[in-house]
């Protein structure tokens, strides 16, 4: 909005009585000092920290205050209302949100400069008194400055109210005033007709123990946290943008900006910092820093390895394989892989059967594995097996701990889907589930969990100890199989949602934000569609992506998120390749070779480092992919690589071999060294 001056070509006159605090919610009026002819010291008069107020001056100050002056600057009038000629942007609105950005850093003469120069307020004196009541809890004040910021309705005239006399109910709670809190309860906030079990939450809060357990229970930071900014956020849906900008508006354009050259960029895999995103150039990944070769193939098991998951701190591998052992390597993955050490830590050898599943606790303390219808418990620490389960009757095909590390779950081919205690005691149980579940997951929100199967029973059930088919948990389905995905709820234990889905169901996994569940799908015969993965969106119920190129048929194939934010999809393949798209838009990034005959079953990117992850094969082999090394320069390691290829080509080290980054035979590339195995 511009300022009244009635003389727009005036110069005008910037009095310095007091600088003003950093922040939106300072006061207009203060100069930077400088005039057009006076020596400019970047922009400032004294030498202030940052622009702060709160650095004491070394010039032209007295006890450490600013003296006060006064100096003129020349209003500046320019033609046309846009910012350029050949731009669509407003001026006003642009320079309002530039004086709100060199606030909210802390440059305040440098936005009052630009008030005084352009003739624009960033906030008018009324939005200003609003503000300010609001951060500093003077309610009364704020409910009359909220009325003369003009509400045309007088329904979200009320809704307004309610959230501010909302939280001056939590803050007297919190202050322990519970005869000033009772009363704004009955007075002010009950005869606002809103919602009785709303009101009833929070009648419910004057039982609250201490401050402590009022902030846990409704679930707010309190007065000194960042509760009154957030009631500002909240507030600013009921006034105009243009009479109250929204906080921080220059950056939340800039960060919708970066999301949409993210989204550009079919590589991103960096995490978004003033180191990956710069103002001045456009945001893109070089494609050689994505992971795409393999420097490291661990050689310890030795039959097919079905199955592999990370630790949640990501220096720990466990494999499954058919050769009824699971094994945990120690990887370090924050090191060079010239240097880095990758080794069998434990060889989990006490399985009557192929192992199918392993998962990890929260804490990475326990492993679980399944074989057949057995579950292990191991302590990954001295890896002993702590206990054996025998609740199934038929194949174990998921294991799935609880987002809080609480316990786990188990399903199987037995239509059981059973709830454990973290040390093994079962806790509950699902009864017979609809479907012979090949796989679920729980939801990172702690709210649903997501199982995968067959709708009908099989004319021979297999016993618990039948070996199962290909990978150790293959459903073994007839041809006329309905195949579903089925969504629980997690606390009732209740469907929510059915999915019926052509073709065989092998594998689910659920993204971070707990709205998408990836889903292996192939199909049952060779005249049905060709195999794909589905990405399901599991709040609109409907396929949101496919993603095609990989083959499945008779293997049980997983595949996995993967990258920054979970940018990327996964997935092995009957023809030993690994395949990777962009999660987003479906493209195709990478068809990696490099295993041998027969099938990649399993992909698990690493959760602490987003540019490595593992595949599994047939072939007994687990790959680490990562991005092809460089030098401290930035130059591919091919040519320094040669001077070491006889002591590479050696193969010193137990459990894995060498080979080069390019995929080419004869030259070892970027392997550390590998120690031996602690055998079971």
């Amino acid at each position: 909005m511009r300022l009244t001056e009635p003389d727009q070509e005036s110069a005008v006159s910037v009095q310095l009585d007091t600088v003003p605090e950093a922040g939106p919610s300072s006061a207009a009026g203060s100069s930077n000092g400088h005039n057009g002819t006076a020596p400019k010291h970047n922009g400032y008069s004294n030498s202030f920290a940052n622009g702060s107020s709160k650095t004491t001056a070394t010039d032209g100050t007295r006890g450490g205050k600013p003296e006060k002056r006064s100096t003129s600057i020349t209003r500046v009038s320019l033609p046309g209302a846009t910012l350029y000629d050949d731009s669509y942007v407003d001026r006003e609105e642009f320079v309002r949100l530039v004086i709100q950005s060199l606030r909210d850093v802390g440059y305040i003469e440098s936005a009052a400069t630009l008030e005084a120069e352009s003739g624009y307020t960033m906030e008018s004196p009324e939005v200003a008194e609003f503000r300010r009541c609001i951060l500093d809890a003077d309610w009364a004040r704020a409910e009359a400055a909220l009325m003369r910021l003009g509400f045309a309705d007088d329904d979200r005239l009320w809704e307004a109210k309610f959230l501010i006399s909302q939280q001056k109910y939590l803050e007297l709670l919190e202050a322990s005033k519970i005869t000033a809190a009772l009363h704004v309860l009955r007075n002010e906030l009950a005869p606002m007709n809103v919602d009785p079990d709303q009101l009833h939450a929070l009648s419910s809060l004057m039982m609250c123990s201490d401050p402590e357990d009022l902030r846990q229970r409704a679930r707010w930071d309190g007065a000194s946290g960042h509760s009154r900014r957030r009631l500002l956020g909240s507030l600013q849906q009921y006034i105009p943008s243009s009479v109250m900008i929204p906080q921080r508006r220059f950056a939340t354009l800039l960060d919708q900006a970066r999301a949409y050259q993210q989204s550009l960029c079919l590589y991103h895999n960096a995490p978004s910092n003033s180191r990956t995103f710069s103002l001045y150039n456009d945001h893109l990944c070089d494609k050689e820093a994505f992971p795409r070769v393999t420097t490291a193939i661990l050689e310890v098991h030795s039959d097919e390895v079905w199955n592999l998951e990370w630790s949640h701190s990501g220096n720990y591998l466990a494999s499954a394989s058919k050769d009824k052992t699971a094994i945990i390597w120690r990887v370090e993955h924050d090191k060079d892989p010239s240097i880095r050490d990758i080794s069998p830590e434990f060889i989990l050898r006490d399985h009557p059967y192929p192992v199918g599943c392993v998962a990890w606790s929260h804490d990475d303390s326990i492993l679980l594995t399944s074989a057949e219808h057995f579950i292990k418990l191991w302590n990954t620490r001295t890896g002993l097996c702590i206990r054996s389960l025998e609740a199934h009757t038929d194949v174990v095909t998921a294991l799935a701990w609880l987002p809080d590390g609480s316990g786990f779950i188990s399903g199987g081919l037995d239509r059981k889907i059973i709830l454990w205690d973290a040390d093994g005691k079962q806790r509950d149980s699902w009864g017979q589930s609809p479907i012979r579940v090949t796989d679920l997951t729980v939801t990172p929100d702690f709210t649903r969990l997501v199982a995968v199967g067959m709708y009908d029973v099989p004319a021979n059930v297999p016993g618990p100890t039948a070996t199962p088919q290909e990978n150790g948990n293959q459903p073994g389905a007839t041809r006329n199989a309905e195949n579903r995905v089925i969504v629980y709820d997690l606390l009732t234990k209740q469907p929510q949602l059915f999915i019926p889905v052509d073709g065989e169901l092998t594998s689910v996994e659920v993204s971070d934000d707990s709205r998408y569940a990836l889903i292996n799908r192939a199909p049952e015969t060779q005249s049905d569609a060709p195999c794909e993965i589905h990405l399901w969106d599991l709040e609109l119920e409907r396929v949101a992506r496919r993603y095609s190129g990989h083959r499945q048929s008779r293997h049980v194939i997983r595949s996995c998120f993967g990258g920054v934010e979970g940018s990327f999809v996964a997935s092995g393949s009957e023809d030993a390749t690994v395949y990777i798209w962009h999660r987003d838009t479906g493209t195709l990034l990478e068809a990696l070779s490099g295993h041998g005959p027969g099938s990649v079953n399993s992909v698990a990117w690493n959760p602490r480092n987003e540019r490595m992850f593992a595949s599994c094969s047939d072939d007994k082999t687990i790959r680490i992919w990562e991005a092809p090394p460089t030098d401290h320069m930035g130059v591919p390691l091919d040519a320094i690589e040669r001077s070491r290829q006889a002591h590479e080509v050696s193969g010193k080290g137990k459990g894995k071999s060498r080979e080069r980054w390019d995929g080419q035979a004869g030259t070892s590339y970027g392997l550390g060294s590998s120690s031996g195995s602690t055998l079971l």
